[in-house]
């Protein structure tokens, strides 16, 4: 019987990688469950790694950069670019579906919206609770632990939780 040799390409390789590198602010999700890698490409030589911020001033966007930068150079893809990509802005619609169910299961209640059916929704949203999945829940605050969550608090268990909004 001969082997096979399957060729795995430098691409395939890093998304494997990047499997593995985990926002900083929520530990759960990867940088692609996140849906902030955009893209990876071989330019020449060169590995190019998008990335777009889930907000322009997100605090944790450096030191994904440094993380993907490094696990990338340590699997010997190198060189590495990143790049930051600004427009398209980054929704929740690139979140992947294991990603929501990570956030879920971690306690963080996922976007219950596409982005786009949010923006055009006139009515409140009802956000359920991800520790016992009561819908009987009130936003305390707009801004939760970061500022792409809202803190809500569910009136059947009591708990306070945050919500990762839809944008």
């Amino acid at each position: 019987m001969t082997e096979t040799k399957i060729n795995t390409s430098r691409t395939e390789n890093a998304k494997k990688i990047l499997h593995e590198v985990y926002d900083p602010e929520i530990p759960v999700l990867s940088v692609l469950d996140l849906g902030v890698i955009r893209s990876i490409r071989e330019v020449g030589e060169i590995l190019e790694v998008d990335i777009t911020p889930t907000y322009s001033a997100c605090p944790a966007m450096k030191v994904i950069e440094m993380s993907v930068q490094a696990a990338l150079d340590q699997a010997g893809l190198g060189p590495v670019k990143i790049n930051t990509v600004l427009d398209p802005v980054w929704t929740t619609d690139w979140m992947s579906a294991e990603g929501k169910v990570k956030l879920l299961e971690y306690g963080i209640a996922p976007p219950q919206l596409s982005a786009r059916i949010k923006n055009l929704s006139l009515g409140n949203t009802t956000i359920s609770c991800p520790q016992c999945a009561s819908t009987n829940t009130v936003c305390i605050s707009e801004f939760g632990s970061t500022a792409c969550k809202a803190l809500y608090k569910c009136k059947d268990c009591l708990e306070p939780f945050d919500y990762f909004k839809c944008h």
